[in-house]
Formats: C-alpha cells, structure tokens, sequence
C-alpha cells in the first residue's frame, strides 16, 4: 500500500512532508483551503512541534497504515450516511492513490509527474497503474477528424479474375 503514514508539515510552504511506504520521503503541494484547515487543526494542537506527526495515532506517534486505513474506514462509514451507495463500494487507501492518480490523467497532467507524484521510480511502473477510462478515449477520439473519404471495398477487374483462374 503506497499511503503515506508519517507527515512533517512545512509551516512556511503550501507543502506537506510525507514519510510512507518503502521509507519513501515525498513532498506534496497543497491547496490553499487545505492550509488554511491544517492551521486551524494546528491551533486547536498546540502541543505539535515542527517535527511532530501532523495526524498523530493516540500514542501521539505517526499513524501506521493500519491506523490510516481504519480512519479511512470510519470516514466512509460517516459519508456512507449521506450517500448510501458507499455501503456497497470497497474504498480503501489504494483506492484513493488510484483515484487521485486517474483525476489527475484526466486533467492532462503528464504521466512522468503523475509518477513522481505517486513516488514511482520510473513512469514505467505508472503506466501499469494507471489506465486510461472510457470517457479519456472518448475526449481522445474526439480530437481526431473522421476520414471524409467512404470505405470501398475493393473490386479487381474481370482480367485479374481471369489471370488468377489460369494459375
């Protein structure tokens, strides 16, 4: 599972610090209206230092995947209240790097980012993650024009027939 399961939040930047699978460091930008909530959540913590895990387990250490993925089960189990059909659907951490990994295809963000987004070593390990969708071939489709000319079928003349038959 690629979560990431440790953060190091840059107070000065709009970027987090992820520590995840495979020991991996990353750093991921963020949205000004994400800032603006992890303030907020720093504030009502002021017991975080600058090195402390963003979103502790309740030892206060960095949540393991285990940890992640249950809070991720209890969140859906909460939006499940609104939008039943989530009942039946499997979201996990996975799921969501996947999805986030397809949103971002389909905005044409180039694959070699969208690997380094995900931490991939190489775009190569990317192309076997993320696949294009239907409504992507479509906008693909879309941008080509179809051929004006008509499809004929191919007729040879009665002297090519009878070439052939004398073989």
């Amino acid at each position: 599972m690629g979560l990431a399961v440790a953060y190091r939040w840059a107070r000065r930047s709009l970027t987090v610090h992820l520590h995840g699978k495979g020991r991996k460091q990353r750093s991921v930008p963020l949205w000004r209206s994400t800032v603006k909530a992890i303030r907020a959540w720093l504030k009502q913590n002021p017991q975080f230092e600058a090195e402390s895990p963003l979103l502790p387990n309740r030892n206060g250490h960095a949540m393991t995947r285990t940890n992640a993925a249950l809070r991720l089960a209890l969140a859906v189990q909460a939006a499940a209240r609104t939008y039943p059909d989530l009942v039946t659907r499997h979201v996990s951490p996975h799921v969501i790097r996947h999805t986030t990994a397809m949103h971002l295809l389909q905005a044409g963000v180039d694959i070699s980012v969208i690997a380094l987004w995900l931490g991939h070593e190489s775009p190569v390990t990317t192309h076997q993650y993320v696949e294009a969708d239907l409504a992507m071939k479509e906008r693909a489709l879309a941008r080509l024009h179809e051929p004006d000319a008509k499809i004929q079928r191919y007729r040879a003349p009665d002297s090519l027939i009878d070439f052939l038959k004398t073989l």
